[in-house]
């Protein structure tokens, strides 16, 4: 027997057509790529999102298709959010920190019809334009007079200007209804091994994402909140932050790239923030701005939550929000796959009374699973281990808003039993909290940015003066981490670090580039010929990196 219950489709418009209505006038406030400051609300970016949505039909875009972006976050990006996939076309949101190859080959992969981006993207956009071969239109994220001084429209096919595409679609728009399994937005993740692979959100998982990201027992959002989005529109949908305001008519404080100490706190203490989230390197920057200036009192900004993630939060950043700012603390794990958020770390009621070190212990946890979200830790053999904090195996998942399989990939991502191997190894406790031991591949966690210490090390063998070379990820006091790079040379050869460094700098994104060399005669090797890391990691545990000592100065005892 079936409940006598309505049916209706969840939809991201849905999101958006409750926050025009019911949260028209709720401020969004967005900083603009040359720093200025735009102030609109959600009844204004519903009524610009249904001419968007009108205007990429006119340009033949249709349902399923993918429409993508390089861009910050600001109040047209956020447009393009709903104005996209509630069309029924799925956003494409590409990380522009990527180096171009990687970019090329995600926007290729996607089959993007329509590229929006923002104008300091341009020459990014122009050198990448004779290789992307589906794009048939490309719109610059700005005015009028701002497009045509990008100067750009004897290089790209079919140069539009956003205000125009806007201007010319119709406030009469409907958003069309369809089945919630259908593709809302595609991220790509960052290619730690191999390409870059694309993870497709559904209507649906997105929308029971984003009932979980409201609830108290995560992050609380409600229309008292003032959010400030400084996770980037392109990382796993902000980790659903954009539907999340507009599913409760929150306020959201738009940052653009402006994520610098001074900035992030102008913003907080100017549009009274109450809530968070960001990577720690982009907190210990607020940190450093703060320590510059000690007349400035961070209690008086009135931040009630400061969340984290991407990294591990150290206690100090745990002990320093909950002290000098009065704010409570959060941090959380997931991943592409995991929507992202997949637990939280949160105090159960019979930890109040343990004293403020017993809590941190806890807090320092990765934290426990939302509902929705099933754990699991295994063996090599598969097997299933204890969840006593002791034991640990590989973190597997499974839920409405976990991935099944790639973008176009032969095969689906899951075991025989439907869960999701995250890569991650962990060990699980009795009440539920997550502590990741290790990545299970050993990628490199930089600012909230994975790196990949193979394709480090493949590049680093073209040398040939190499004739071996492992990559490690050492402590950094700004990125949280940092490559080391471990070379032999080759007998007879005398290759010094900045040479090494220069090599690899014309053939990896920059912020890729170790940020110094180590020199020895041999690298440890497992049974098989593996590169022993974990006994690398050990020896470098204590290496002090040039970067670590001046951070003004980049690679200056490099020799």
């Amino acid at each position: 027997m079936l409940g006598l219950m309505q049916d209706r489709p969840l939809l991201i418009s849905s999101l958006i057509e409750y926050a025009a209505q019911y949260h028209p006038q709720q401020e969004i406030v967005s900083r603009t790529i040359d720093g200025g400051t735009v102030r609109t609300n959600y009844a204004q970016v519903h009524r610009r999102a249904r001419r968007l949505a009108s205007a990429l039909a006119g340009l033949g875009v249709a349902q399923g298709e993918r429409v993508g972006t390089l861009a910050w976050n600001t109040h047209r990006h956020l447009e393009l959010y709903f104005g996209v996939s509630g069309a029924g076309v799925v956003l494409h949101t590409v990380n522009p920190r990527l180096f171009p190859e990687q970019i090329d080959y995600i926007i290729n992969h996607a089959e993007d019809r329509v590229l929006f981006f923002d104008p300091c993207f341009a020459p990014l956009v122009a050198q990448l334009a004779p290789r992307l071969s589906t794009v048939t239109h490309y719109v610059a994220m700005t005015d009028r007079a701002g497009t045509d001084a990008l100067g750009l429209a004897g290089q790209l096919p079919s140069l539009l200007c956003y205000e125009d595409l806007v201007e010319a679609g119709s406030e009469d728009y409907a958003w069309p209804q369809f089945d919630e399994r259908t593709a809302s937005s595609l991220c790509y993740t960052s290619g730690t091994t191999g390409n870059p692979k694309g993870v497709l959100y559904s209507h649906r998982s997105t929308v029971l994402h984003s009932l979980k990201a409201c609830a108290f027992d995560t992050f609380g959002v409600s229309a008292d909140s003032a959010i400030l989005l400084v996770v980037p529109l392109f990382h796993a949908n902000a980790w659903g932050m954009p539907y999340a305001c507009a599913m409760t008519g929150a306020k959201m404080v738009l940052p653009a790239q402006h994520l610098d100490g001074e900035n992030v706190y102008r913003m907080l203490r100017d549009e009274r923030v109450t809530f968070s989230t960001a990577v720690p390197t982009v907190w210990m920057m607020l940190f450093q701005y703060l320590d510059a200036h000690p007349e400035l009192d961070p209690r008086s900004l009135g931040l009630k939550l400061a969340g984290v993630g991407g990294s591990a939060a150290p206690a100090a950043m745990i002990q320093r929000f909950e002290q000098q700012f009065g704010a409570r603390f959060v941090q959380g794990w997931g991943m592409t796959e995991t929507s992202p958020i997949g637990v939280i770390s949160t105090l159960l009621p019979k930890h109040q009374a343990l004293g403020t070190q017993e809590q941190l212990k806890i807090k320092l946890k990765q934290g426990r699973a939302l509902w929705g979200v099933d754990l699991r830790i295994e063996d090599d053999q598969g097997n299933a281990l204890p969840h006593d904090g002791q034991a640990f195996g590989r973190l597997k998942v499974r839920g409405p808003w976990i991935a099944s399989a790639y973008f176009k990939a032969e095969h689906g991502a899951l075991d025989a039993d439907g869960w999701f191997d995250t890569g991650d190894v962990a060990n699980i406790d009795a009440d539920g909290y997550v502590q990741l031991v290790d990545r299970a591949k050993d990628v490199i966690k930089s600012g909230g940015e994975w790196i990949s210490s193979i394709d480090l090390e493949n590049a680093t063998m073209g040398h040939p003066a190499v004739a071996e070379a492992a990559v490690v990820g050492v402590p950094h006091p700004k990125w949280q981490e940092r490559p080391l790079l471990v070379v032999v040379r080759r007998p007879g050869q005398d290759v010094s670090a900045a040479e090494l460094l220069d090599f690899l700098a014309a053939r990896v994104a920059r912020w890729w580039v170790p940020d110094d060399v180590a020199f020895v005669d041999s690298l440890p090797h497992t049974a098989t010929g593996k590169l022993l890391k974990v006994k690398l990691r050990e020896q470098f545990k204590d290496y002090v990196l040039p970067t670590a000592q001046d951070p003004i100065q980049a690679r200056s005892n490099a020799t």
